[in-house]
């Protein structure tokens, strides 16, 4: 079983040059995805940080692991709750205009029958699954990681198998193109220190990268982000020699900003975070750097594979920089409370104007409700001059009460809420912006706010 392998195994049992951040402002730079990648309220990071407000790590996970977003692993072979599952999970990243990622993992004889064992019992139920995985990705940007081990990891199959996966393969791609256009779908490519680039070429050709997006890099693995794209570039030459043009590269940055060592992570201090998720990579054959692999989930090593570990989570990300201060993060409530969902109505907002063109303004959107509460977020805007930090006040409807703020400090005072900002992101060129996030109980609405600055 490879590295890559035995890492993965902790996604999969979860659901049933390194260390660069990317700073990015939303839109996209190169590559072909445009858009604000998914940050899905319910990974296991985001309610360990809603459970424990009062851990000495909570902050650090919280601010750079827990806002970011990360891929959704699909696992259980379960054709009766897959369709839903997926309509749910797109549905709710639709809601607020965001791009989900799904990582599909459930082909025949997965991961060789290693830490990761398990998927369809045969290849025919397997194209029922992705039929039903299809039939739920809508009609806007998606994207998909398919199957990850199932080219780079084929020492498991007879010839005859391989034949048989690889066509698979490219059944499953031209049926997830042809139900949603729109969606981006990326092959197995393995990583840097596994295959060479030009075997690598030749396994996605014949598994159908043709009709594919192009392919992905490093799931759970460690290896630095200008080696994947390194070699991701090779790839694709290896690919235009042979005919096979227009293909991209997706790169799993969600643990390899640290240094060399043992490829298990569960007690390796030496790791870190990478690049944060976003779609601008400032490389024409990049689309994405993605967390697919989620950070703090064990490796299998130490703790239960897939487990979190607030201890991991902690050491990837406690020496890490903060993330782009444009990024808008996303938390849970508590695990007793109700799980959001999406609002039926469009997001809704109100602000203040900046009048004098000198202070800042801020503007508050629900971006999902559920029975008793709802999550929003603020979005603070400078005004025609360099701020060095900024304060938001309001007051709550009757009845609501905020439980949790994320990149902000929250003091009430009487019935006035006022959040500053934190500090690494207070400091704004003029017309420059920062944003907050909370849960709060209580009906939906959006207070009129308050907003001055340094």
């Amino acid at each position: 079983m490879s590295p890559r392998s035995q890492g993965i195994a902790a996604a999969v049992i979860a659901v049933a040059a390194a260390g660069a951040v990317v700073a990015t402002t939303g839109a996209a730079e190169a590559g072909t995805i445009s858009g604000t990648l998914y940050r899905d309220p319910g990974t296991a990071v985001a309610r360990w940080v809603a459970a424990n407000p009062n851990d000495s790590r909570t902050a650090v996970i919280r601010d750079k692991i827990a806002s970011q977003p990360a891929s959704r692993w699909f696992a259980n072979f379960n054709l009766s709750t897959i369709g839903s599952e997926v309509s749910s999970y797109v549905g709710a990243a639709n809601a607020v205009n965001q791009i989900p990622a799904l990582t599909l993992y459930a082909i025949p004889n997965r991961d060789c029958g290693g830490a990761s064992a398990g998927g369809a019992p045969d290849l025919n139920q397997y194209q029922n699954w992705v039929n039903a995985v299809a039939a739920n990705l809508g009609n806007r940007t998606a994207i998909v990681i398919l199957e990850p081990d199932s080219i780079a990891l084929q020492t498991c199959l007879s010839a005859g198998e391989i034949t048989a996966r690889d066509q698979a393969l490219a059944t499953a791609t031209r049926t997830l193109k042809a139900a949603n256009p729109n969606a981006k779908v990326y092959l197995d490519a393995g990583h840097s220190t596994w295959n060479s680039a030009a075997e690598q070429a030749g396994r996605l050709a014949a598994a159908g990268v043709a009709n594919a997006d192009g392919f992905y890099t490093n799931v759970s693995n460690f290896n630095g982000t200008s080696s994947e794209v390194n070699y991701g570039k090779a790839i694709i030459g290896a690919l235009n020699g042979r005919g096979i043009g227009g293909k991209h590269q997706v790169v799993d940055t969600s643990r390899n900003g640290g240094a060399s060592g043992d490829w298990c992570g569960d007690d390796n201090t030496d790791r870190r975070i990478g690049a944060y998720p976003t779609t601008a990579t400032n490389d024409g054959d990049v689309d994405a750097y993605l967390w697919v692999k989620p950070p703090g989930e064990a490796d299998g090593c130490k703790y239960a594979a897939g487990s979190f570990q607030p201890d991991l989570a902690y050491s990837l990300a406690s020496s890490a920089p903060n993330p782009p201060v444009s990024s808008s993060p996303t938390a849970v409530p508590s695990s007793s409370s109700p799980s959001p969902a999406p609002s039926s109505a469009s997001p809704s907002s109100s602000g203040t104007p900046d009048p004098v063109g000198a202070g800042c303004s801020a503007v508050f959107a629900v971006t999902s409700s559920w029975s008793g509460g709802y999550q929003a977020t603020v979005k603070v805007t400078a005004g025609s001059r360099v701020t060095s930090g900024w304060t938001v006040s309001w007051t709550p409807g009757a009845g609501q009460s905020i439980s949790q703020v994320w990149n902000g400090t929250l003091t009430v005072s009487g019935s006035t809420v006022t959040v500053r900002n934190v500090s690494w992101n207070g400091a704004l060129e003029p017309g420059g912006h920062a944003e907050f996030g909370l849960i709060a109980s209580g009906s939906a609405t959006t207070p009129a706010l308050t907003c001055t600055s340094l």
